[in-house]
């Protein structure tokens, strides 16, 4: 026996072989019925190729489909072992060979291997008859040669040992005729001798039957045999055998065969009636009914091709006479399939939730179809519903894996009901249907997705430490800890010095704090590179701007660039006493660090020795006198100008100015040019500066101009506009470029101004004052770098008293 097992095991392993590279393996083991429970069957493991470890870390583990498990696997060794009494007979009854059909399952990956068991037979069961006794009624007439049908020892097993043969214990008058029909050996008794009533009234005969087993079995039955008298003819069929079909879904009523025998002799000798042989089963019974006196067969109960696919039984043909005599003949009934069984889809295996990045041809699951029904009825399609990202992969017979087919989305579909439809292929077909519910399960593959690409944040100067900037805030699309993000402020430099000295951000929200105030005057912007990260493996991130503008406070008061007084507080100006009214005394001009409104300035008089006598405008700073200068007004004045902007609350200063009213105002001129023109290196630079300035710009007014003309001249052929006019306005255009050239009294100057009123200013100044004491060159330098108004001033006498204004408008 373990030898033919060896030999088995040889050769399914080399056809697992050639099969192994497909999703299923298939492997058969031969075992003898009525094993000890945990009896070796065969080694799973080592068949499968798998080692010890894998046995448990896989999960092998076996189903059964007809539900019953006699088996089961011993997770130490990998081996199948029986778990429960195997009877062959209860099983597969009459059917050569007996297969029981498991599905060995391994997991991680998943995979199916096909195992079978051929139960064997062993020789357990003993020929028996249906009843220990049977009667015959002989006529003592009968004559040598006559048959008499016997009734038939069962036995469950099967091949060699079934049922072989049959005996007769020794007699004078009776041999036995054993003929087989179907595979079935039947027993008859024929007549030898004539029998006479008188000598022998009653025969007791012993028939036995015999298995091939070894060692042999056999059972008995004891043959009355009772010689009637009279009644010499017994009814004889027209046919020993009878055959028909019928469809399993044939209606009730209907029917098959009909049966025929005859009787010789007269009167109730002669009268016959049908009946089943005593034998017949009651399931048999339930199923056909025969008509006494037709001999026609009908169908009684419904039919089941499932069940049964023929059905033989004896017909009894009995006489009225007496004694009563019969005659018998077999029947047999072939059960013709319908399709009358859908298709039945079996989930053996399911692997839920598959991660969203599983790779193509991923096994989700193994499915099985099923059909009870036989040849086309029976054979079936499994098909997939269109529009799912899983297709079925056919594997061995009525057996498909489910796998996926493209790539997965968890957060465009986390969950998929794919519906299976079979179909088998009968006439007319029938289908079934399944749902197979599949979740799908995060990976980290989006990362957080600001609500803005960009912020735009407006806040004042000045404001207080920890106060709340902005707050940015992200969205992930994924789940758990790959949806849970921190958010970060990424390393960068605001005027070379470190972000993070000025702003920190709540890494849980997303809220951005300052830590420190901020000065206008200083940075008028910046930017914040914020990043959010989840917290995925890897992590993933990204990033968003936001733009911070300062705004302005009036913070600053105005700074006063001319008259400057580097000495003392005080700055001393001349002028003559032949002055007339609206005479240019001197400018003051003053700047202020803030920009928009809280830098517009404006100029007024405070306090003067002669209030009558002078005046300053609003916009310009400019002092003049009101009247003619008389004799009778005094030498030394002293004026006290005040100086604010327009800001909330207003910002102010003031600037005092000794005036010196001269007679011979021309000698301390002619004076001074004379010291001017004395060699010296100091007065050498700022006259070299001084000439280099008028020709820059000499040579940028000329260049602007010519632009202009240009400009002017394309003006009909585009929307762009251009002008040259002639102004004596100090009124700056917020969006224009503007050269000015000034000249009023003994000041002269001129003013290169651009940018925005509302802007930070910047300013270029170049002072040199005639009248002042002291010869001054101031450089303003810029207060920013992004918005700017730039002015020049140059102060000389030999500028044409005039002024013009060149202004490019963009288009």
């Amino acid at each position: 026996m373990r030898s033919m097992i060896f030999l088995r095991r040889k050769i399914y392993y080399y056809y697992f072989m050639l099969i192994w590279n497909t999703i299923e393996a298939q492997i058969r083991y031969t075992v003898p019925e009525e094993l000890n429970a945990g009896s070796v069957v065969g080694n799973l493991a080592k068949d499968f190729g798998l080692n010890l470890s894998e046995v448990t870390k896989r999960k092998l583990h076996i189903s059964s489909e007809s539900g019953k498990q006699f088996f089961s696997v011993a997770l130490d060794s990998g081996e199948l072992i029986v778990s429960k009494r195997i009877d062959r007979e209860s099983l597969c009854g009459h059917s050569v060979p007996c297969l029981l059909p498991l599905e060995a399952i391994v997991e991680n990956p998943l995979q199916l291997h096909r195992v079978e068991i051929e139960i064997q037979d062993i020789n357990d069961n003993t020929p028996s008859f249906n009843s220990n006794e049977q009667i015959l009624n002989i006529p003592e007439s009968v004559n040598p040669g006559a048959k008499f049908l016997l009734e038939s020892a069962d036995d469950p097993d099967v091949g060699s040992n079934s049922l072989q043969s049959y005996s007769l214990s020794t007699n004078t008058y009776f041999v036995l005729n054993v003929k087989t029909r179907d595979g079935m050996k039947i027993p008859e008794l024929v007549l030898d001798k004539p029998l006479d009533r008188e000598k022998q009234a009653v025969h007791k005969l012993i028939l036995t039957a015999v298995d091939g087993g070894k060692p042999v079995k056999s059972g008995t039955c004891e043959i009355n045999i009772i010689v009637l008298d009279n009644n010499d003819n017994a009814p004889q069929f027209e046919k020993s055998f009878y055959e028909a079909t019928v469809n399993e879904n044939e209606i009730i009523g209907n029917d098959i065969v009909r049966v025929s025998a005859t009787d010789f002799d007269k009167g109730l000798n002669g009268e016959i009636e049908y009946l089943f042989a005593d034998k017949t089963s009651d399931t048999l019974k339930a199923m056909f009914d025969i008509d006494t006196k037709t001999g026609m067969i009908s169908v009684k109960g419904p039919l089941d091709y499932e069940q049964a696919h023929f059905y033989n039984f004896d017909v009894l043909a009995k006489d009225k006479g007496n004694p009563q005599m019969k005659g018998h003949c077999s029947v047999k009934i072939l059960i013709i399939d319908i399709n009358d069984n859908a298709p039945d889809i079996v989930i053996t295996s399911l692997s839920s939730p598959v991660s969203e990045n599983a790779s193509n041809n991923t096994v989700i699951a193994l499915i099985s179809t099923k059909d009870a029904d036989s040849g086309q009825n029976g054979k079936v399609n499994l098909s997939l519903a269109s529009g799912s990202p899983f297709r079925l992969n056919p594997s061995l017979a009525n057996r498909y894996a489910l796998v996926t087919n493209c790539p997965l989305d968890r957060e465009k579909y986390p969950e998929y009901e794919i519906k299976l439809n079979a179909v088998d292929f009968g006439a007319p077909p029938l289908s079934a249907q399944n749902v197979v519910k599949i979740s799908v399960s995060d990976v980290n593959d989006n990362p957080p997705v600001f609500s803005q690409k960009s912020y735009t944040v407006y806040i004042k100067e000045n404001i207080a430490q920890g106060s709340l900037l902005a707050s940015v805030s992200a969205h992930d699309p994924d789940l758990y800890q790959n949806a849970k993000m921190s958010y970060f402020i990424l390393d960068s430099k605001v005027q070379d010095v470190s972000i993070s000295s000025f702003i920190y951000i709540n890494s849980d929200n997303g809220s951005i704090y300052n830590i420190q105030s901020f000065d206008y005057e200083k940075n008028k912007v910046f930017q914040i590179q914020v990043q959010a990260k989840d917290h995925g493996s890897p992590p993933l991130s990204s990033n968003a701007t936001v733009h911070v503008f300062i705004m302005d406070q009036n913070d600053n008061v105005p700074s006063v660039i001319y008259p400057s007084a580097l000495v003392g507080s005080v700055s001393h100006q001349r002028m003559p006493r032949s002055a007339k009214a609206g005479h240019l005394v001197t400018k003051v001009t003053a700047v202020d660090a803030d920009s928009g409104h809280n830098a517009w300035i404006s100029y007024w008089l405070a306090e003067a020795t002669d209030a009558s006598l002078f005046t300053v405008n609003l916009h310009t700073g400019e002092v003049r006198t009101k009247r003619s200068v008389s004799d009778q007004d005094e030498s030394s004045q002293r004026l006290i100008i005040g100086i604010k902007d327009n800001g909330e609350p207003v910002q102010s200063t003031t600037v005092t100015v000794d005036i010196l009213i001269e007679d011979a105002f021309h000698e301390p001129i002619s004076d001074y040019r004379k010291k001017n023109t004395e060699p010296d290196k100091k007065s050498g630079k700022i006259t070299l500066y001084l000439i280099i300035s008028v020709a820059s710009v000499s040579l940028l007014c000329l260049a602007t101009f010519f632009v202009l003309l240009v400009k002017c001249g394309r003006s009909s052929r585009s929307s762009s506009s251009c002008c040259i006019r002639r102004t004596d306005s100090g009124y700056k255009n917020p969006n224009n470029l503007q050269i000015q050239l000034n000249t009023d009294g003994p000041i002269k100057y001129v003013e290169v101004l651009g940018g925005d009123v509302m802007s930070q200013s910047q300013s270029f100044g170049s002072y040199l004052s005639p009248m002042s004491e002291f010869s001054d060159f101031t450089l303003v330098k810029p207060s920013s770098t992004t918005d700017f108004t730039n002015t020049l001033s140059v102060l000389d006498a030999s500028l044409p008293d005039s002024t013009w204004r060149f202004e490019s408008q963009q288009s």
